[in-house]
């Protein structure tokens, strides 16, 4: 496993103490007998991918979700990418998610420069357009199906924790009120997150860019690249096809910066997409029109004692890049494996392990800030020497390959890795792609939840070398590289990343 320095923030708040083993049923220390292992607050992409997860390790978890049990399809997310289906592929789900949208290969980006999804090292070479429901759909089925106990229409009230546990009283749907006591918990409840603001956790940042325009609409006519971003004459407009016949059309006005409550129409995004495409497409039928401000906020810490943050509780971006949503999957599921190690008794070291999860995700979440930012800033240039910022970056990404691979891996988290401890293998904590093993795809048999070992084909258990106990936590399954040049063994995390390498 990537070992992490340890960050003080699970301890800190002089709540915790070491996990050796599974809690017997029936002991709850001082704060009562706890119903569940982990309370999800949140039903949205983040928290169901994390129930999911934990259910199907075998342990109890409740989410609570203040919305009704009706999905909403009015979502701002639009674009899954390919790192996080391939987490979604690790679950099983991926190709049922593939079905439902349109695959996309470029993005181009103030009609200069082009970034090209199709060379990406992965079996999902491409930006998945789809809204959001559907991969809320795909996970919650799957959270329902491994048994996780999803409550809508419930909301958080309050939440103590102590040494034990956490206990999160609860607003039921008929108006009475409940107490929920678990040995963990997850705030995955967006940017107004109850979860931060009873931990009176600080979410410094900013209000971006206001009055951005959304709308789902019809064309008369198929914009020349499927995915473009444009900016000028005071606006910029972003469209993508949902791969049914809809758009989704971002945009942005200079000159009308009002109340996300004020009322928009179809003329206002025309308008907008005109003065920045030079055309609307002949634009019609909305099915869907919306108003929002984007803010950049992330929260300094994603671990207090027993309760952790995840997912737009954690950090919000700009929509630019798409990456939001897929971020929050993201740290899903790197936390679930970690959760379910603790909880099973198979942490050596439960403390430094869940403390981790900050130390791996917040500098992802912040890296994500400032490409996103750094997108919406280009858009939103003014001034003749921002304008000739974005021309010359542009122009970069346009004639630079190196450059506009590494822009590429940033923004689809393929080239996310984690930093590892001096003296480790070059690939340790980089993200292991699908490999095509003896045994089958490793992300196949990662589906099991467990680790994966990767041998030299040929060599026996003791002519090779095994990761030492502390990188492992949790079960080991063994493959085989299906070539006997291949030297390396490889130890892989349950989230697809590299714990131990050697050879």
């Amino acid at each position: 496993m990537d070992r992490t320095p340890h960050t003080g923030t699970g301890t800190g708040t002089g709540t915790e103490k070491g996990e050796g083993t599974h809690p017997r049923r029936g002991e709850g220390g001082s704060g009562g007998i706890p119903e569940a292992d982990v309370a999800v607050v949140g039903a949205g992409p983040t928290g169901l991918l994390l129930a999911g997860d934990l259910a199907a390790a075998g342990l109890r978890v409740t989410v609570v979700e203040r919305r009704p049990a009706a999905t909403s399809n009015l979502t701002r997310a639009f674009g899954v990418h390919a790192r996080t289906l391939e987490v979604l592929d690790a679950r099983g789900v991926a190709d049922e998610l593939v079905g439902t949208g349109s695959r996309l290969t470029r993005l181009r980006l103030f009609g200069r420069a082009r970034l090209d999804f199709s060379g990406l090292r992965s079996r999902f070479p491409y930006l998945l357009v789809t809204p959001q429901y559907e991969v809320e759909g795909v996970l919650r089925r799957r959270a329902e199906e491994a048994g996780a106990d999803l409550r809508f229409g419930t909301a958080l009230r309050a939440l103590r924790q102590d040494a034990d546990g956490v206990t999160a009283e609860l607003d039921e749907p008929g108006g009475g009120r409940s107490a929920l006591r678990v040995r963990y918990l997850v705030g995955a409840d967006g940017l107004r997150s109850t979860v931060r603001e009873l931990l009176g956790l600080p979410f410094p940042g900013e209000a971006v860019i206001r009055s951005m325009v959304l709308a789902d609409v019809r064309l008369s006519r198929e914009p020349d690249d499927l995915v473009a971003v444009e900016a000028a004459d005071g606006a910029f407009a972003f469209m993508a096809p949902f791969g049914d016949g809809w758009y989704r059309v971002m945009g942005w006005d200079r000159d009308r910066e009002v109340p996300d409550s004020e009322p928009v129409g179809l003329p206002e995004v025309r308008d907008i997409v005109r003065r920045a495409h030079g055309t609307d497409y002949g634009m019609h039928d909305p099915r869907w029109v919306s108003r929002f401000h984007s803010d950049e906020r992330q929260v300094p810490a994603y671990r207090t004692g027993r309760v952790f943050l995840a997912g737009d509780a954690a950090h919000v971006h700009s929509p630019a890049g798409g990456q939001g949503m897929n971020t929050g999957l993201q740290d899903a599921a790197n936390l679930s494996w970690k959760l379910t190690a603790v909880l099973r008794g198979h942490a050596p070291a439960p403390e430094e392990l869940l403390d981790s999860y900050h130390a791996e995700r917040h500098p992802v979440g912040r890296a994500v800030l400032r490409s996103s930012g750094g997108i919406l800033r280009l858009a939103m240039a003014d001034t003749p020497a921002q304008r000739a910022l974005r021309a010359a970056v542009t122009g970069l990404l346009g004639a630079a390959r190196p450059v506009s691979d590494r822009a590429v891996n940033q923004i689809s988290g393929v080239g996310v890795h984690y930093r590892a401890a001096r003296g480790a293998h070059r690939l340790t904590g980089r993200r292991a792609p699908d490999l095509a093993l003896e045994e089958g795809r490793l992300y196949e048999l990662l589906r099991k939840g467990t680790f994966v070992l990767v041998r030299p084909r040929g060599r026996t258990a003791a002519a090779t070398r095994t990761p030492p106990a502390s990188a492992v936590a949790g079960d080991i399954l063994h493959a085989t590289w299906p070539r006997p040049e291949r030297g390396t063994t490889l130890l892989i995390r349950p989230d697809g990343h590299i714990a131990w390498a050697a050879g």
